[in-house]
């Protein structure tokens, strides 16, 4: 059983799907995994992958591309009914 590499949390779930491997901690962290990793392997990537550069840029990394896709992407024409933003606008003021 893997620990969250962030807190320490344990590991309450796993569960592949569309051929994908995904880890549920009790921290709610769901990194995805290759399959074909032993629990000795899984540890050592979980440290590797996600707590090399700390937890602080890795969550700062995820909260830039959520927010990237809530104000300019996909997210955020959903959220202005349909309308894309216009390039190279990214505060959300019109176009002169």
């Amino acid at each position: 059983m893997a620990s969250c590499p962030f807190c320490g949390a344990e590991e309450t779930d796993r569960f592949d799907l569309d051929g994908r491997r995904f880890l549920v901690f009790r921290c709610m962290f769901t990194p995805q995994v290759d399959p074909s990793w032993s629990d000795a392997e899984l540890e050592r990537q979980l440290r590797t992958s996600y707590a090399r550069d700390g937890s602080g840029a890795y969550f700062r990394r995820l909260c830039d591309q959520l927010h990237l896709y809530v104000t300019a992407g996909p997210g955020g024409a959903t959220l202005r009914g349909g309308a894309e933003r216009p390039a190279g606008n990214r505060d959300g003021a019109e176009p002169p």
